[in-house]
């Protein structure tokens, strides 16, 4: 540990805020953590201070960073339980959950009126790229506050301005349209392969050195394929974030049916009980849908 590197308030230990945390340990930062489950900062206990409390975590914190599930959450933490109130003059609020932008404006106001920095600073990648430290962090807010998060963003990934507050929320759903239409467009690839008596490990090998790979089909596609649905992203999270697409274009006076037909696909996994299956569980909703199974469903090759 360095005393030039500023102290961090990291609010969320949950999937990705775990794997964070670690990487901003190893990087040499002071920090103090916060987390609802409390059980969930015991791992950290020797290399961090716990605080019982968000507004106690935040005191003597320079920075502070969210990790936290939805907008009502971080709105509940940094307003409610009077985050923004404890933190000292000039400290910067770095928020990595993923909330409408119309939420990060708010805060951002807020925040200034208290005499503090504000980015909104997404993420993509997913626990393997928390883990490796090799997320894409798009982060909205003044080149200041976002040069001032630099060394903390480089300890967790690459991170990109985007533009003004808002707008890092806005590319993150931006991301989310793409994965979760590509997740929905893979189940639908491989289930259709594997009914007409096609490998579907072998239909994602061709297809992964064509015009259709993807890192959703190398690694979501693969996820199908042995049905390891333990969340890395729980379907919840990525049907939370279709609704915020969907709010976003009505905001804007757009039409997005794929995001709507994506959107009711996973409101029916979830309502089926499978909310906490990884997000490549969207196959399970199109497998029900069809009475069949993947991979137990070929029919062998056809003979035309």
């Amino acid at each position: 540990m360095t005393d030039s590197r500023p102290h961090i308030a990291f609010l969320g230990l949950g999937l990705m805020g775990a794997p964070m945390t670690r990487n901003l340990l190893a990087a040499g930062f002071p920090m103090t953590l916060w987390n609802r489950t409390a059980s969930k900062c015991a791992p950290f206990a020797r290399d961090a201070r716990i605080a019982g409390t968000p507004a106690e975590a935040v005191r003597e914190a320079d920075v502070v960073i969210t990790m936290l599930e939805n907008g009502d959450v971080v709105e509940q933490v940094l307003v409610g339980q009077g985050v923004l109130e404890a933190l000292r003059p000039g400290a910067l609020v770095i928020d990595m959950s993923s909330v409408p932008p119309s939420l990060a404006r708010r805060h951002a106001r807020l925040a200034e009126a208290r005499g503090l920095g504000y980015v909104d600073a997404p993420v993509s990648g997913g626990t393997v790229g928390a883990e490796q430290a090799r997320l894409s962090i798009m982060a909205g807010g003044s080149e200041g506050d976002i040069d001032r998060a630099r060394a903390v963003f480089e300890a967790l990934g690459t991170c990109t301005r985007i533009g003004p507050v808002g707008t890092g929320q806005l590319a993150k759903l931006a991301n989310q349209a793409i994965v979760g239409i590509t997740i929905g467009a893979v189940s639908e690839a491989l289930l259709l392969a594997t009914k007409g008596g096609a490998d579907p490990a072998a239909v994602r090998e061709a297809l992964l050195g064509g015009f259709a790979g993807s890192r959703i089909l190398e690694l979501h596609g693969q996820r199908m394929i042995d049905r390891a649905f333990e969340p890395g992203a729980p379907a919840r999270i990525q049907l939370k974030d279709l609704r915020m697409i969907l709010d976003e274009a009505r905001a804007e006076s757009l039409t997005l049916p794929l995001a709507q037909q994506t959107h009711t696909l996973y409101q029916s996994l979830v309502a089926d009980g499978h909310g906490d299956v990884d997000h490549s569980g969207l196959l399970l909703e199109l497998e029900r849908l069809n009475g069949a199974r993947m991979g137990a469903i070929g029919r062998g090759p056809r003979e035309d």
